[in-house]
């Protein structure tokens, strides 16, 4: 077996190279596909205490998508060179851990595949069993032959594993984490979805979830995200951040606050202004065109700085007091699911 290289995985060893000593890397899989082997890298940055607050970072999930990995690795660059001066951004991390998982799916993104390398859509992979759904791309069991395949879900595939064991390292030991999944493919609008996939039933920390979208909204009016539960747009079997988040409740009930965020960025805007650009493999998921690359790799850092400021700051937010939090998830209930 050889490692082999393609340009996301050189540029994220090259981010590695310049962290030096300023960062923590390993390697938490190793994907074998055909005689090649495929590292899983996870970078982290701050505090060590396992209880300080967390904002994780993942892409690749879908390699087909590879957007959000291009994404997660150009804030890295930028993390990389204000470590060189930026006293402020040194003094956060201090009291917080940023981690980075940008390619998930290596494979997949050396393949251009939303699978991985066994024809897994790693998104339906997990044993969660959705309420009701019967369309194909909820999850199929069919073949890997067509899109969305589950595979064996008692069995899950070795990426899907190591992201569940990065969550459970690193952000279930926190008393406040939040993680970042980047997707694109869907809609002409950015957003920002929320569990549950697999149900339209309220998640634990609706009430919180609701308090952070409003702190948001009077900080930067103008952002440009639909923020919403996933279910609201469609269900699927199998998410992986609903088994994750049913784990970590089922474990810590609400004594601790994990918040899995989905960042599905709206790449038909895109194509409404090249449609060729949909004859092309990565047409539908990826802009093709190197100034709006350069705009979508710029367009998010605000909402990953406003997360980060979110969780070292969080009492405009979190935890609500009782009356509070009824309130607010009475609020919550009427806004997204009534």
């Amino acid at each position: 077996m050889t490692g082999f290289k393609f340009p996301e995985l050189e540029q994220l060893e090259r981010i590695i190279e310049r962290f030096g000593d300023k960062a923590r890397t390993q390697v938490i899989e190793t994907i074998r596909y055909k005689e090649y082997e495929f590292p899983i890298h996870c970078v982290t940055l701050g505090s060590i205490e396992p209880d300080a607050p967390v904002l994780a970072f993942f892409g690749g999930v879908h390699g087909l998508e590879k957007i959000g990995s291009e994404v997660i690795l150009s804030y890295m660059e930028t993390i990389s060179q204000l470590l060189d001066w930026d006293e402020e951004l040194m003094a956060r991390l201090e009291k917080s851990r940023l981690v980075f998982v940008p390619l998930v799916n290596p494979v997949g993104i050396y393949l251009g595949t939303r699978c991985n390398g066994n024809g897994v859509d790693l998104m339906r992979n997990s044993p969660i069993e959705s309420m009701g759904a019967t369309k194909l791309y909820s999850g199929q069991n069919l073949t890997p032959h067509l899109p969305w395949y589950r595979g064996d879900i008692l069995n899950m595939e070795k990426e899907a594993l190591a992201l569940c064991r990065i969550v459970d390292q690193h952000l279930f030991n926190s008393s406040l984490s939040i993680a970042l999944d980047l997707h694109s493919g869907f809609g002409i609008k950015d957003r920002l979805w929320f569990p549950y996939a697999s149900r339209k039933t309220p998640f634990a920390f609706i009430a919180e979830t609701l308090a952070l979208k409003e702190l948001f909204d009077r900080c930067y009016p103008h952002h440009v995200y639909k923020i919403e539960p996933m279910c609201m747009e469609y269900v699927i079997s199998g998410d992986l951040w609903d088994y994750l988040f049913d784990d970590f409740i089922q474990r810590f009930s609400t004594d601790r606050l994990f918040l899995p965020l989905t960042l599905e960025m709206g790449s038909w805007l895109w194509l409404r202004k090249n449609p060729s650009h949909l004859f092309s493999r990565h047409g539908l998921f990826h802009p093709l065109l190197p100034h709006r690359q350069q705009r979508v790799y710029r367009r998010h850092f605000l909402l990953f700085d406003f997360l980060h400021r979110s969780i070292l700051y969080p009492k405009n937010w979190t935890p609500l007091a009782a009356l509070q939090k009824v309130d607010y998830t009475k609020k919550a209930k009427e806004f997204w699911y009534e």
